[in-house]
């Protein structure tokens, strides 16, 4: 029997799917068994699967769709029945390289004290580039941070990196480990899956290890807001819930203090600019962290994307051109440009100074909120699209940082209380 089972999950990503598994069968080491978990695609993956590699790999159908978690728990438990010694979870959009597999399962074969090993991912639309070499922690910040990530490879890294966790887009994990820290947290649904499994490896005392050796191509455009906040929801509420389980009790106060003030800046962000969507859904997300909900979302939490173009259409509507400058000169127009060109197709867009009536004069700054002063005659817009024209706006801005006080001493002691309250259950 062979020693590795490659659980490979996969959901509406043909395409993906198919390269993947040809990637995986071009493989140098061939001491593996590959098992695709379909995750009820509605596209035409499992056709596609059946119709390529039909004898070569173990095909298992979901009913519903289980999230990433719930579907590589639903290979890992069958490859757990089988008796492998390793499972190799994959991503459905990765492709590995020829020596990937080997080099982990040569790595793991000679280091009894690691629990499990993930590879050294690339970008997969900049492949020069890494994605993550690792995964740390920080109980500082309350935040994860990808070791190495966007560096160059210019061969200067460790051929080894040690850390909290792994991404599971490539990692070799011993089922004895899997046995006595259990699968992946399939209540998580999406996110801070991986994240919690290497951090319950190092719990337990087993090593988190990336090995160089092993190296793989990751496309991540999926985890990006695009039409809704379905990711938003899934990574805020998992990465309240993570904080909140495992930070030491001297540090709760300041997490609670630091989620909160992340959620002011989209709160207000959105209402600033007159969006909701994000503010309900990173809402609903808090909310469902709190009271311990978990699994797939429910009703009324992932919402379309909003984009408010009554502001500029209003300032636009009457304006024969428009004259763009910067207030740092880093900085790029080009979103602004065709923000401007999207509301209004014909406008002329000029940088030079004008002197002509009937125009209407922007200056691009980094973030309005960080201008001392109102310009009744200019139009400010920032990187992240707020626009301050008017003497309200300016009030928005000035009261942002009494606000701030006020939203965080109205939520800190509910949020206090109830995180206390989880953590008495588990």
């Amino acid at each position: 029997m062979n020693p590795i089972a490659a659980v490979i999950c996969n959901y509406n990503k043909s395409g993906y799917v198919t390269e993947c598994i040809q990637s995986v069968l071009e493989s140098s080491f061939k001491d593996f068994d590959i098992i695709v978990v379909d995750n009820a695609s509605t596209d035409d993956s499992v056709k596609c699967i059946r119709e390529k590699y039909e004898g070569k790999l173990t095909l298992l159908e979901n009913a519903e769709n289980l999230g990433g978690s719930g579907g590589f728990n639903t290979g890992i438990r069958y490859a757990m029945e089988r008796g492998y010694t390793y499972i190799w979870c994959l991503d459905n959009d990765v492709l590995v390289d020829e020596n990937a597999i080997g080099a982990l399962y040569d790595f793991m074969e000679q280091n009894d004290t690691v629990g499990m090993a993930g590879s050294k991912v690339y970008h997969m639309e900049a492949p020069d580039y890494v994605q993550q070499f690792g995964i740390d922690v920080d109980f500082e910040r309350f935040c994860c941070e990808a070791k190495y990530c966007n560096f160059l490879e210019d061969g200067s890294m460790p051929e080894v990196v040690y850390s909290d966790a792994v991404a599971a887009c490539s990692v070799l994990v011993r089922t004895s480990l899997i046995k006595k820290i259990g699968m992946l947290p399939e209540e998580n649904f999406l996110y801070w899956d991986d994240t919690e499994w290497g951090y319950r490896c190092n719990l337990a005392g087993y090593k988190v290890a990336s090995v160089g050796a092993s190296k793989v191509l990751h496309s991540m455009g999926a985890k990006k807001e695009a039409v809704n906040t379905f990711p938003t929801y899934y990574a805020w509420r998992n990465w309240i819930s993570f904080f909140i389980k495992y930070t030491e009790e001297e540090k709760l106060e300041k997490m609670c203090e630091s989620f909160l003030e992340d959620m002011f800046e989209i709160f207000y962000d959105g209402f600033y600019k007159g969006e909701q969507s994000r503010t309900k859904t990173v809402m609903s997300a808090y909310d469902d962290a709190l009271h311990g909900v978990t699994g797939k979302a429910g009703k009324n939490r992932i919402f379309e994307l909003d984009r408010n173009e009554e502001k500029l259409r209003s300032i636009l509507a009457e304006a024969a051109w428009v004259e763009i400058r910067t207030l740092e000169e880093d900085l790029d127009t080009d979103d602004l440009k065709a923000g401007i060109l999207a509301v209004n197709p014909g406008i002329e867009i000029t940088n030079t100074k004008e002197n002509r009536e009937g125009g209407k004069r922007f200056i691009l700054c980094r973030d309005i909120f960080s201008l001392e002063e109102y310009t009744p005659s200019v139009v400010f817009v920032d990187m992240e699209g707020r626009i301050l024209e008017t003497e309200e706006d300016f009030f928005k801005v000035f009261n942002k940082f009494y606000s701030r006080q006020a939203f965080l001493f109205m939520h800190k002691p509910v949020f206090l209380e109830l995180a206390r309250e989880l953590r008495e259950k588990s």
